[in-house]
């Protein structure tokens, strides 16, 4: 099955990449890597999904948030591959940083919502390296941020 395949059997719709919210962009590419920027949790209307895990959101919810911004970074990455995903190779490191209190040590388990969707989406090449911290605040209160690095093919 294809990506493409596979994101319609899992109803998910892609969205053009966000505007960078400071003076960043939200891709750069170096040979065959690319650098997606840290994504934040924005819920199903867009707005930004904050809260503090161990505080006001529990593991179920930030699992959720984090999938929400995997499916962001895919329709960002598409966007850095000109539209075709499968020139993706491997999604090679995803590092996470989860809004938390001092004695919330689940974020490693957050991090599993975008990480299992990942390897949904892309298969064995979404198998990666993976980092997962627990942070006291992130930009606009979001409960969870994320950045991505893959690599890709040369364009046809």
């Amino acid at each position: 099955m294809s990506v493409y395949e596979k994101l319609k059997a899992l109803d998910i719709t892609l969205a053009a990449p966000a505007t960078p919210a400071a003076a960043y962009v939200m891709y750069a590419q170096t040979g065959n890597l690319v650098f997606l920027s840290g994504h934040i949790a924005k819920r199903a209307d867009g707005s930004v999904w904050t809260g503090q895990l161990g505080k006001n959101i529990d593991t179920a919810e930030g699992k959720q948030a984090a999938r929400a911004i995997a499916i962001d970074l895919i329709g960002t990455l598409q966007a850095a591959v000109g539209g075709d995903l499968t020139r993706v190779k491997r999604i090679v490191k995803v590092m996470s940083l989860v809004n938390s209190t001092g004695d919330f040590t689940e974020q490693h388990l957050v991090t599993n919502g975008a990480s299992e969707l990942l390897g949904e989406v892309f298969g064995d090449a979404g198998k990666h390296a993976r980092s997962a911290f627990g942070v006291a605040q992130i930009p606009l209160g979001a409960c969870v941020e994320i950045e991505l690095i893959a690599e890709v093919s040369d364009a046809a």
